[in-house]
């Protein structure tokens, strides 16, 4: 496997996220898309790192992607081990004997994209939609500024695509929130303790975001 905690990757020539398009026919939001960067984001010491996709992150938020009717899931990585495992995982499910066995797994599956980078994300979405894309970071500590799930459940109920973007290992890198245009607010427990998985702020996210 590739080295996953090097300040200096380099990135592969960025490429079109790969994974063949899927109508959305259900409720939900047709423009809203989430993003899982797992590359550039932090370490605990605030450094540049990269890291490993896993298995439970690609399954989970596919799953709450497709429960609230979003219409696509990337996930970021510039690494071939990474961007091959991804793939493995999803033709199980899209045209293996998993989707055989759980049609319901395979219809989230299906909705997933892989991109090498966010840059390539936010050209894919914009090329679909035929329109500017609003870029949405998240956080477990945001600071300044943010929308609350109310203010962008309205935007939401728009025409203007959304992209929700998620960091993997202690967060997004700097670099990624500074192209975003909002930050969302972030989800508070009861306690000073606040480390969800990223896979349990994605399902809360959608749904404040969808149900109000």
């Amino acid at each position: 496997m590739s080295s996953m905690d090097e300040q200096d990757n380099q990135f592969l020539p960025a490429q079109s996220p790969t994974q063949a398009r899927v109508s959305t026919t259900d409720s939900g939001s047709r423009t809203l898309y989430l993003a899982l960067i797992h590359y550039p984001v932090v370490n605990k010491r605030g450094q540049i790192t990269g890291s490993a996709l896993t298995n439970m992150d690609l399954h989970d938020i596919a799953r709450a992607g497709r429960t609230f009717g979003v219409q696509a899931y990337y996930v970021v990585t510039p690494y071939e081990d990474q961007k091959t495992l991804a793939h493995q995982i999803m033709d199980h499910w899209t045209h293996g004997h998993g989707g055989t066995v759980n049609p319901a797994r395979k219809s989230a599956l299906e909705r997933v994209r892989v991109a090498d980078t966010f840059e390539a994300v936010c050209n894919d979405i914009e090329n679909e939609q035929g329109k500017p894309l609003v870029k949405v970071a998240t956080s477990a500590n945001a600071e300044g500024p943010v929308l609350s799930c109310r203010q962008l459940g309205q935007q939401l109920k728009g025409n203007a695509p959304h992209v929700l973007v998620f960091g993997t290992a202690w967060g997004l890198a700097p670099e990624v929130i500074s192209q975003c245009d909002h930050i969302l607010e972030s989800i508070q427990g009861s306690g000073p303790y606040n480390h969800l998985s990223v896979r349990s702020a994605a399902s809360i996210y959608l749904d404040r975001l969808i149900n109000g």
